[in-house]
């Protein structure tokens, strides 16, 4: 059987941080594309981990280029290409020039992998998400943004440090648009199966869900650019699920058909993702407040969605 190859839009700080985890984890052969001016930093940071492999022992072949059609054939492509926000910037800041990059991103892969599955990081990211389908014209369960697991795994994170436990026994899941507007679900987040409620006071938690939702921006005013690791580790994730047909359950911004009462957007929500991507959407049930959040991130996202006048 041949390998199977992943192209990375972008040799940027995710680019290279995805390109490593792909390889260590030899879910296949690497392209790591930038545009053309950038062509040698990307074949730079490719052999710098193609040398990082002998080191480490993991087999891959990872190639840098600046030309689209060494992305032909791919059978994953995560696109992280975009100006990424810097202090004092909201992700809606960055739409107009990201949107022309995500355009050009999709004539691309429309040309050269018009089969892969594709993986989109870039902000505001369900917008970029609904942009690159419309563009591209692949099949809409082809198509995911990489959201939510971070957003999740963020609350993850906070809830074990303030109650004292493993991140590994805190499951959570966010529902709606990756902004400020996201809706952490408490109600269906526990440590173990426990209710968060057993282990930290109402205040806590609210203080953890504001938290969460201005996540990106903390780790963007400490470091003055975008998380990497995260993002990158879990839109890897997301690639194993369907190059493997793992079937993991993921929160991910993933396209609508009437699910939650939307049609024609992509939304941040459980999906469950195989060889055939985006198998399925799982609709949850809201209380009364739970839906308000959620109706306040789709007019949110829809905002966003209708600037791309697409």
């Amino acid at each position: 059987m041949a390998r199977r190859k992943i192209a990375l839009i972008g040799a940027g700080n995710i680019g290279g941080e995805l390109a490593s985890l792909v390889a260590r984890n030899e879910l296949g052969d690497v392209v790591l594309k930038d545009i053309p001016e950038k062509a040698d930093f990307a074949r730079g940071k490719a052999l710098d981990l193609m040398q990082n492999g002998a080191v480490l022992g993991y087999d891959a072949r990872i190639t840098g280029t600046g030309d689209w059609a060494d992305i032909a054939g791919s059978d994953v492509i995560i696109i992280t290409a975009g100006l990424p926000r810097k202090p004092g910037m909201s992700r809606e800041d960055l739409l107009s020039v990201n949107l022309k990059i995500i355009t050009d991103v999709a004539a691309g892969v429309k040309a050269n992998a018009p089969d892969a599955f594709v993986i989109i990081i870039s902000n505001p990211l369900d917008a970029m998400v609904y942009a690159f389908q419309k563009l591209s014209g692949l099949a809409t369960n082809r198509v995911v943004g990489m959201a939510g697991i971070l957003d999740s795994a963020r609350l993850r994170a906070f809830v074990a440090e303030a109650a004292g436990v493993s991140v590994k026994d805190v499951h959570a899941m966010v529902l709606g648009g990756h902004g400020d507007d996201m809706v952490p679900l408490l109600r269906y987040s526990s440590v173990s199966g426990v209710p968060l409620e057993k282990f930290l006071e109402k205040d806590r938690l609210d203080a953890i869900v504001k938290r969460t939702r201005g996540g990106g921006g903390e780790v963007l005013k400490l470091m003055g650019t975008s998380a990497y690791y995260a993002p990158a580790s879990a839109a890897v994730e997301m690639a194993k699920s369907y190059l493997r047909d793992q079937k993991h359950v993921f929160p991910c911004a993933a396209y609508l058909n009437g699910e939650y009462g939307v049609k024609g957007l992509f939304l941040g929500v459980p999906a469950r993702i195989g060889k055939e991507g985006v198998e399925k959407v799982i609709e949850l049930s809201l209380t009364a407040e739970e839906r308000a959040m959620l109706e306040k991130s789709i007019a949110s996202v829809r905002n966003t969605v209708a600037e791309t006048k697409l």
